[in-house]
Formats: structure tokens, C-alpha cells, sequence
């Protein structure tokens, strides 16, 4: 990771992000493609406007926002995260930097979207910076894949990884919600698209939860230990042993609101 900003960073971002890299690109699923009209319509992307990808990760939604024809920065702190997005999206300009440091200028996005990661930076300071980026009647769009706990061996996997959280921001725990209302912004919309990802035990569960940051930062021993509880939960459930193909539900629920004067 660069020096740019690193004292912003959460610990368990900060080292679990870097070190994970690689199982984050392979572990974490993808996106429904209602979102493709979500952005379309709700954000209103499209050829001649320009948006933000903050917090953008190896690029895993903003392959998305280029598919609408936007301009697309993808705003990253951590290099490997960042290496790894540039690679894989050369027609998209992958800047370092942080949710309250951008390298953008006033007014000069139609639109900023956050997935998976508004979490992290959920602080007045954060939305004073997106604030000042966005121009008048630019929105902000908020997305986060959710387990589906419907699901008995999902909420099996999530007591396995909270076991573990710390202090870590998380989306389930809501405290993000604190800063709406938000000054110079309207009233925050909700919908949720439902949604899968299939791939391997290996890929869509175990890999999911070792890309979990705090499960990241973990000593290697910790870390041993978590994959074999994931292991074992795999190999006791019925829906999940010997399959070579299975699908972790989930649900993804997008935010947004318009930048007001």
C-alpha cells in the first residue's frame, strides 16, 4: 500500500485488503444485472457523463460502470487492490486515494458510488468529500451484496466470521445510516434485487470468507483454523458436500440521493 492516506485506513482494511487481494478477486461475487438499469435509469450513466467508483477494490463493480458508456475513475488506497483494477480495466482511470481525500475536482461528477465499502468510511468528513466532488443533481450511490440468513448454513458461515470482527465497520450493523438525512443531499432510497453466486464450495463459500478483511488480518494459524471451520461446514451440510457446483444466495441492496445546493 502507498503512504497516500494510509492512516485513514481501518487495520483490518488496511492489511487484510493487501494481503487478500487475490482471494478477494476470486471470492466475492459479482453483481445482479438489474443493477446494469439501476445505473442506467437511477444514476442516470450513460456516454458524456462521468462518475467515481470510491472504494473501488480490484474492480469488481466497476466493470459495471463502464458498461454504461460513463467516464470512470476508480478511486483505490490500496496498491494491490489498485494493480489488480488496472489490469483488468485499462479503458478506466484507477487513481489512489481516500473516501476524504479524493483527487478530483469541485463538481466534477455526475455521480459517486460506493460498493461494498461505504462502510468503511461512513465519517462527516467522508460525505463533506463526496459532496464537494459531486455536481449539483449528482447522486450518490450506495450497494452492498448481503448474505441471504434464509439460508441455515449461511448464518452458520456468518457466526463462524463474526467470531472475529472486532471493531471492524460492517454493513449489518447499520451504524452507517447514522449520517442520513445528510447535509446538502435529499432523502436516501432503498431497493434490493435478489441475487446468487455459483461456483465451486471452494470458490463462493471458503474463498468468499477468507477475503473477508478482519479474516485477512488474521494470523496465518487463525486464519488455518477459520478455513477449516468453513471446511467442515461444507462437509457436514447436506445442500453442500460433494457438489461441485453450488450457489450462495444473497441479497443486494442499493442506496442512493441526489446532491442538493
Amino acid at each position: 500500500m502507498s503512504d497516500l492516506h494510509r492512516s485513514d485506513l481501518h487495520p483490518a482494511a488496511a492489511t487484510g485488503f493487501a494481503s487478500g487481494a487475490g482471494t478477494y478477486a476470486k471470492g466475492r461475487p459479482d453483481y445482479p444485472a438489474a443493477l446494469t438499469g439501476w445505473l442506467r435509469e437511477t444514476l442516470r450513466l450513460a456516454p458524456g457523463r462521468t462518475v467515481a467508483d470510491l472504494g473501488a477494490g480490484t474492480g469488481k463493480f466497476t466493470g459495471l460502470l463502464a458498461a454504461t458508456g460513463a467516464a470512470v475513475t476508480a478511486i483505490e488506497p490500496v496498491d494491490a487492490m489498485r494493480a489488480r483494477l488496472a489490469a483488468a480495466l485499462p479503458g478506466v482511470t484507477a487513481r489512489a486515494g481516500s473516501a476524504e481525500a479524493m483527487p478530483l475536482a469541485d463538481g466534477s461528477l455526475d455521480a459517486l458510488v460506493c460498493a461494498q465499502a461505504f462502510h468503511w468510511f461512513s465519517t462527516e468528513a467522508a460525505l463533506a468529500e463526496i459532496r464537494r466532488v459531486l455536481a449539483i443533481g449528482g447522486r450518490l450511490g450506495l450497494v452492498w451484496n448481503v448474505r441471504d440468513e434464509a439460508t441455515p448454513w449461511v448464518r452458520e458461515l456468518t457466526a463462524i466470521m463474526n467470531a472475529h470482527e472486532g471493531d471492524a465497520p460492517r454493513y449489518h450493523t447499520g451504524a452507517w445510516r447514522t449520517l442520513f438525512p445528510a447535509e446538502g443531499f435529499g432523502p436516501l432510497h432503498e431497493a434490493v434485487f435478489p441475487h446468487g453466486h455459483t461456483g465451486s464450495p471452494e470458490q463462493v463459500i471458503l474463498d468468499r470468507t477468507l477475503s473477508v478483511s478482519f479474516i485477512a488480518a488474521l494470523p496465518e494459524a487463525d486464519r488455518a483454523r477459520v478455513a477449516q471451520a468453513v471446511r467442515d461446514l461444507i462437509a457436514r451440510t447436506p445442500d453442500l458436500a460433494g457438489r461441485a457446483e453450488v450457489t450462495f444466495p444473497y441479497r443486494t441492496h442499493v442506496y442512493w440521493c441526489e446532491r442538493r445546493a
